[in-house]
């Protein structure tokens, strides 16, 4: 164990977690967290709070987690590269851990050109890699980076992202073995809502012994619609909706309730593949449609 949190323990234990995802609200109070994650407690092993997304501000990654971890619900802290230096992000580190926060995610973060404040200045001091090189060392040997004692060290579970993908022939997860180096003890992917692309893309991740040295967790999450499912594969970048799913969709009276159970569905498969620890579930402003899944199909609650 190299943290004190429940989804680490998990991990290690050979249980497949579920965790979820929340943006900070805009709104200076407790409730606005918890109005919106509150109905993820005991669900989810973990929830990670995205830092900055979309390159818009909202309250504060480090005080959102804060919230949730004092409210019983566990964090996973997304840090981007994007706007702090190294000196105040190694300071994070430090107060997450002291604030209970376990977890932290590593990201470089959205471009600031895609978000609301476009002449906004980005910082980029490290990049995602030095990040996790950065919180390992600090937690394994106790220092900063420039040699300087840190008493007690932070206890972090150290997350990296990656995207499922097709692999070709001559495909080797050579950055996912980078990040491994670096310090990742667990990925969290992009959505993966193509089974067949998943199965090859984890076949090679086994062959190269990837999930026998950090844990995987699948991102999925329940589509909306049919129109929702087709923006998504033709904006994000790495998404893929097989239009079987979309055709789905389109067929059913209830666009909503079918995409809740097709993620079910797509989760009971995550289960059968070698090398998946978990899933990863997300939803824009969905943090109810994503525990309404996981209720409805049995999956927790």
């Amino acid at each position: 164990m190299k943290s004190s949190g429940t989804l680490e323990a998990k991990l290690r234990a050979g249980e497949f977690v579920i965790t979820a995802e929340t943006t900070p609200p805009d709104g200076a109070s407790e409730a606005s967290v918890m109005d919106k994650v509150a109905c993820l407690k005991g669900l989810a092993d973990a929830v990670n709070v995205t830092d900055g997304a979309g390159a818009r501000a909202h309250m504060s990654a480090l005080a959102c987690s804060a919230i949730m971890a004092r409210n019983g619900i566990e964090p996973v802290l997304q840090f981007t590269v994007r706007d702090r230096n190294r000196l105040a992000i190694q300071g994070d580190f430090i107060g997450a851990a002291a604030l209970g926060i376990p977890n932290i995610l590593c990201l470089h973060g959205d471009s600031i050109t895609n978000g609301d404040q476009p002449d906004a200045k980005p910082v980029e001091d490290v990049d995602s890699r030095g990040l996790m090189t950065m919180a390992r060392q600090m937690r394994d040997e106790a220092v900063f980076p420039s040699g300087r004692e840190i008493q007690p060290a932070p206890g972090l579970f150290i997350g990296a992202a990656d995207s499922p993908r097709d692999p070709g022939p001559d495909f080797r997860p050579d950055g996912l073995d980078a990040k491994i180096n670096a310090g990742a003890d667990f990925f969290q992917t992009q959505f993966a809502f193509d089974i067949e692309v998943l199965k090859r893309y984890m076949a090679v991740l086994n062959d190269h012994g990837i999930p026998e040295r950090a844990f995987v967790i699948v991102g999925v999450g329940p589509l909306v619609s049919a129109k929702s499912a087709r923006r998504m594969t033709d904006n994000l970048f790495g998404v893929h909706v097989p239009d079987a799913i979309i055709a789905r969709l389109e067929g059913a009276d209830d666009q909503r309730a079918e995409g809740r159970k097709i993620c079910a569905e797509l989760i009971a498969q995550f289960r059968q593949i070698k090398g998946i620890h978990g899933a990863h579930l997300m939803a824009p402003r969905g943090e109810k449609a994503v525990a309404e899944t996981l209720v409805e199909f049995g999956i927790r609650g």
